[in-house]
């Protein structure tokens, strides 16, 4: 198997469905994997060393409910630093345990940030400490017709 780190993966099947089980529930035992994929333990375990250690699976997690722990607002916030700034903000935006996810994009934006909240007070808290460094723009979430999903969706094996 090449480095998959620098080069498109090159996956096979059997990969394939590794990675879609683990996806499924990556609690499931190397065995109860072997028997779906019809090879032995070893050989199962030597393939999902080597997903890892070529970049192809990063961690084991679990997703976590935000409405389930009191956080039933959920908000995009468009975020935009003021010139000489985007470092200051970047490290804002870090230590705000409010915020889940933020990535850094192109566009009139540098960056788009998902923030889980109690209330609209606490999101407005959030953007208070952002906005003397940057301008925000916040749509609020209603729902989310697609869950997060894992890029395997649009892989295409070659």
């Amino acid at each position: 198997m090449k480095n998959l780190r620098n080069e498109n993966a090159e996956l096979d099947a059997v990969d394939l469905k590794i990675l879609r089980l683990l996806e499924k529930d990556a609690r499931t035992s190397t065995a109860e994997l072997a028997r779906a994929v019809g090879l032995s333990a070893p050989s199962v375990a030597e393939r999902i060393r080597k997903l890892q250690e070529n970049g192809v699976i990063e961690a084991y997690t679990v997703r976590i409910n935000p409405a389930a722990l009191g956080l039933k607002l959920s908000a995009w916030l468009r975020i935009r630093p003021v010139p000489g700034q985007l470092s200051v903000v970047a490290d804002i935006i870090r230590d705000l345990p409010e915020i889940a996810q933020c990535d850094r994009v192109t566009g009139e934006d540098c960056f788009i940030a998902l923030a889980h909240v109690s209330s609209v007070g606490e999101l407005e808290r959030v953007i208070d400490r952002i906005i003397p460094y940057a301008m925000t723009n916040t749509a609020i979430i209603q729902s989310s017709p697609v869950e997060p999903r894992s890029p395997l969706g649009g892989f295409r094996q070659k």
